[in-house]
């Protein structure tokens, strides 16, 4: 047979844009084919030589659902408007009499009683170019011919004719085709026109992943903007209109990733999965919940399928029942064809590009994953039932794994078969560690037909729990905690395992709905019924339960309550067993928190070791983990071996399994992107986090997230940002400290961080002791030494050398006792600037190089920065302007490769105002306020000191607003609060002010 087709009957003239479906007033103004700008330029310049009288031959080449439709489409569109004439046909698969193409065009042309029309003789070639030349002559004409390859060899040698000598004139040919699949004197004629210039090819490759992140942003909903589902399907009128958009970044850029690999950028496939609801905790396995939606969008390709034969048509349907790959030989056993008919309908689909040979073992796949689940959902359902029923018992025969058994079984559990219920359970168990949305699904199902007789059996209770588990890692919660609060009605029915499992799922529920409270004391209700000292080894039921219980105290902010029966369950869990890397993992986060260093280094290294050693399949399995081992790394600033480890988490990660696993993955790295200067990194990851995190009720988790981002914005954008960023970060506290716990703590001190880099000390230093306490022991222990230093140098801004002192000692208390080294220069960067308040600039100098050097070698480019730009007024003071200025220029340079933009703009205010200081006192330096500075300047806020040293070392009140990003009428208004408060009377005042003030002569 045949397989070539006829010309579909959908040939017709446009005649200008009036012709054509009204645009939608949305896109009228710049709007673009996402991702296809090259090709759109050059249909631009076809129909601008079109319109200056000059044609050409236009080919676009490509895979299926690529976008040649669209391109012709638009083409045919921007023709049409110039005022040209444009006829156009599609090809579909069929039956067809030779030379009908060129029939159906001159249909389409009227020119129906010409002698050509009736018969195509050996001059056809010839009439063809003068019709075609007269029609296009006066006007302008475009022949737009779709899916050239399924045409006759008849109507093939007379398009390749045209292609060799289109008509002259303001005429263009434009062709869309599959070049493997045409005929080989067409190909050969396109060819030969794009060695010689005569034609123009486009081949659009497949979108990128920002052109499909544009896209998704363009189709999500004005209302509901966090939602990845939120797309439009209403109907088009065009085949290239779903494709245009306006530039909008989506909201979800994981979900985006994945959606790319999926589709493999090609957008009708895309366009099929979205409309499909696309879940990538499914896929592959399911293309999404909406069948309705997805057989709609696939329109054309069911079109594709039903042309083809009845036996190929089984074949392939058969085909998607197994799923990828598949082998012939399966195939005929399952649909009852017999081999040789099978090769024959493999023959057909291979020729007709629905199914592809894999390069060994004799198998084969569908072109695309998606063509799969259409060709499945448009099968018949008595074919499908089955289909399935045959391939269940084939896959059993072989020993298959449960989960490819699995695939068969849910679709005949319904019947009642204990056997296909068996099926789900070890399936879903195997899909348990990498779709445990999957698993979800087949639990449920295996549940829903149980006996009902059987409500609380053991099996049932195993069942719901497993439920609980897959439904707890998809972020269905609350669903989840019904359920086992169901069972728990019911605990004197339970066995003692199953009690204790009950009671571990239930606490970890409610610890992740953030029911700190309600999780310990569920927890604690269970841990009475575990035997002391713990067997050996221990139970799994006992060492789930003892995780639950560390998780839940550790997140509360009171791991100690919890250590020494944790401690005592990794030992009794032995050197092996699946519960040894929870417990250990868990000891050294605990331990870290507590500011145990030494044990708790000591955990660390050897849980690392047990998990480095693990296999990728086994590593991916256990994410929570990898996240609590690199958290315990971050705070011990071993910052390589913390991104090694929540990486290699994060892929086992995604919007939605194991959302809140991720979230602390995610506001993990957002720290380590901070300390290491990956401050793009950390905007973008803090918003993922923050995403996941409302949408999981995680307040606490978003907050710290909007904080981080908050933080990162905040290095990176212009000063006028500053406020708009601050009260971010002061909405992100308001959020996470709403329950107190380990994440309000870690909140605390990056909002008082934020606030001293936005310039208000005096908010950072009452962030600090109010929610810290007295002397911040509230907060992170790890920590407490940077932030000590943090409130010693606040207190310095503030004019308070005495509180400065102060805080500048217990840090270094601290920091002595924790001994880690980048805390402990945390501490000595406030000590040098405590030196240099009190003029002691050679000590103050010493100590500055010493804490940069250590950021530099650590990998830390912001501190490092940072602590240069600090340090240059002493060191101008003890070596001169020469190194000072050295070492701004390593600032610069340092900031730039990070795009610290605050820090470019202050070491150039300090570049400017070092030699004001060295004019106007000769050997004086600028220092901040001590206890002998008068009471006026204690008035004086951070941005009126800016503003008064840049007017006293000469600038002009343009220059200083430029160089501060305000308006000059701000740095009038701050002008005229500073000539009060100083009580002078004019600008030319100032420097005497600020001299008798600020500057100390030195010894």
């Amino acid at each position: 047979m045949d397989n070539r087709g006829s010309w579909r009957s959908c040939a017709h003239p446009w005649e200008g844009r009036g012709s054509l479906a009204p645009k939608d007033p949305a896109h009228e103004n710049g709007a673009v084919l996402v991702g296809r700008h090259t090709q759109i330029e050059c249909l631009s310049a076809v129909v601008q030589d079109l319109t200056d009288g000059q044609g050409t031959v236009l080919e676009v080449t490509g895979e299926p659902g690529i976008g040649k439709t669209t391109l012709l489409a638009l083409l045919a569109e921007r023709a049409a408007g110039s005022g040209a004439l444009v006829a156009r046909a599609h090809a579909a698969r069929g039956t067809t009499q030779p030379g009908q193409v060129i029939r159906e065009v001159l249909d389409a042309l009227e020119v129906r009683d010409s002698p050509i029309a009736r018969e195509l003789g050996a001059g056809a070639g010839a009439e063809v170019r003068s019709v075609l030349g007269r029609w296009a002559a006066r006007r302008g004409g475009v022949l737009v011919l779709d899916n050239v390859h399924l045409c006759d060899e008849q109507s093939a040698r007379l398009i390749a004719q045209l292609v060799r000598t289109p008509p002259p004139g303001p005429f263009v040919l434009a062709l869309a085709h599959r070049p493997w699949q045409s005929s080989p004197v067409l190909r050969e004629a396109l060819e030969h026109g794009v060695e010689t210039g005569s034609v123009i090819r486009l081949s659009p490759s497949s979108l990128d992943l920002r052109a499909i992140s544009t896209l998704l942003g363009s189709r999500g909903s004005h209302t509901d903007t966090t939602s990845r589902h939120a797309f439009s399907h209403s109907a088009r009128d065009h085949a290239y209109t779903e494709w245009r958009a306006f530039p909008a970044p989506v909201v979800d850029g994981t979900y985006a990733e994945q959606l790319h690999a999926a589709s493999g950028g090609n957008p009708r496939m895309l366009r099929i999965l979205v409309a499909a609801r696309w879940d990538p905790d499914e896929w592959p396995l399911s293309p999404g919940p909406d069948r309705d939606g997805m057989l709609r969008e696939a329109a054309s390709v069911v079109t594709e399928l039903d042309s083809i034969t009845a036996d190929a048509a089984l074949s392939v349907q058969v085909a998607a029942v197994l799923g990828d790959p598949f082998l012939p030989d399966d195939i005929a056993a399952v649909s009852d064809l017999g081999l040789e008919r099978t090769l024959g309908a493999f023959t057909e689909l291979v020729e007709a590009d629905l199914i592809r040979p894999l390069p060994w073992g004799g198998g084969y796949v569908f072109r695309h994953p998606v063509l799969g689940h259409v060709a499945l959902e448009h099968a018949p359902p008595s074919l499908r039932v089955n289909a399935h029923r045959r391939a269940l018992d084939l896959l059993t025969t072989r020993g298959a794994s449960a989960l490819r058994r699995a695939r068969q079984a849910e679709h005949l559990v319904g019947a009642g078969s204990a056997e296909a219920r068996q099926v789900l359970v070890e399936g879903a168990a195997e899909a348990m560690a990498k779709s445990p949305a999957v698993a979800a699904r087949w639990l449920r199902l295996a549940l829903e037909h149980l006996p009902a007789g059987d409500r609380i059996s053991a099996p049932r209770v195993v069942l719901v729990l497993d439920y609980c588990r897959a439904l707890s890692a998809v972020g269905r919660l609350q669903e989840a905690r019904s359920l086992v609060h169901d069972l728990l009605r019911h605990q004197s029915d339970l066995s003692e395992d199953l009690r204790l499992s009950a009671y571990a799922v239930c606490g970890e529920l409610e610890r992740l709905l953030g029911r700190h409270q309600e999780a310990e004391a569920v927890v604690r209700t269970a841990l009475v019924l575990v035997p002391r000292p713990l067997p050996v080894p221990l139970p799994a039921p006992a060492a789930e339960l003892i995780t639950t219980y560390g998780r839940v105290q550790l997140f509360r902010g009171a791991y100690g309550e919890a250590r020494d029966v944790v401690r005592e369950a990794a030992e009794a869990a032995g050197a092996v067993g699946p519960a040894v890397p929870y417990l250990r993992a868990l000891g050294a986060l605990g331990d870290t928190q507590l500011g145990l260093l030494p044990e708790a280094v000591a955990e660390v290294t050897k849980c690392a070791r047990i998990v480095d050693a693990l296999p990728d399949a086994a590593a991916v399995t256990m994410p929570d983990v990898l996240a609590m081992l690199g958290c315990a790394e971050l705070f011990q600033e071993r910052f390589h071996d913390a991104y090694r480890h929540l990486e290699r988490g994060l892929q086992a990660t995604t919007g939605a399994t194991r959302r809140f696993i991720r979230i602390n993955q995610l506001v993990a790295l957002c720290h380590l992107d901070q300390l290491t200067g990956r401050l793009e990194s950390l905007c973008r990851r803090a918003g993922e986090a923050e995403l996941l995190a409302r949408m999981s009720g995680a307040d606490e988790a978003a907050g710290i997230a909007m904080i981080l981002r908050a933080t990162g914005l905040l290095w990176t954008r212009p000063r006028r940002d500053t406020e708009r960023l601050l009260e971010l970060a002061g909405e992100g506290l308001s959020l996470a400290v709403r329950k107190r716990g380990w994440r309000a703590a870690v909140a605390v001190g990056l909002r008082a961080h934020a606030q001293f880099l936005g310039g208000d000390p005096a908010g950072c230093l009452r962030t600090l002791v109010e929610e810290g306490g007295p002397q911040l022991q509230r907060l992170l222990r790890a920590w407490q030494p940077s932030l000590l230093a943090l409130a010693s140098v606040a207190a310095l801004r503030c004019g308070d050398i005495d509180a400065a002192r102060d805080w500048a000692r217990t840090g270094e208390a601290v920091a002595e006792q924790l001994g880690l080294p980048l805390q402990q220069q945390h501490v000595r960067r406030a000590r040098a600037s405590l030196h240099a308040a009190e003029g002691e600039h050679h000590l103050a100098a010493g100590l500055f190089h010493e804490a940069a050097e250590s950021f530099r070698r650590a990998g830390l480019p912001v501190e490092h920065a940072w602590t240069l730009v600090t340090g240059a007024p002493s060191v101008h003071a003890v070596h001169g302007t020469q190194p000072a200025m050295e070492w701004l220029d390593m600032a610069g340079k340092a900031a730039r490769t990070c795009g610290a933009q605050r820090i470019l703009e202050e070491a150039a205010k300090v570049r400017s105002l070092l030699p004001a200081s060295c004019a106007a006192t000769g050997t004086a330096v600028a220092t901040t306020q001590d206890a002998s500075t008068p009471a006026t300047m204690v008035l004086l806020t951070e941005r009126e000191r800016e503003i008064a040293e840049l007017a006293a070392g000469g600038k002009r009140t343009k220059e200083i607003a430029e160089q501060l990003f305000v308006s000059i009428r701000t740095v009038e208004t701050h002008l005229g609060r500073i000539y009060r408060k100083l009580d002078i009377s004019s600008r030319a005042a100032l420097p005497r002010a600020l001299g008798r003030v600020v500057h100390r002569p030195t010894a």
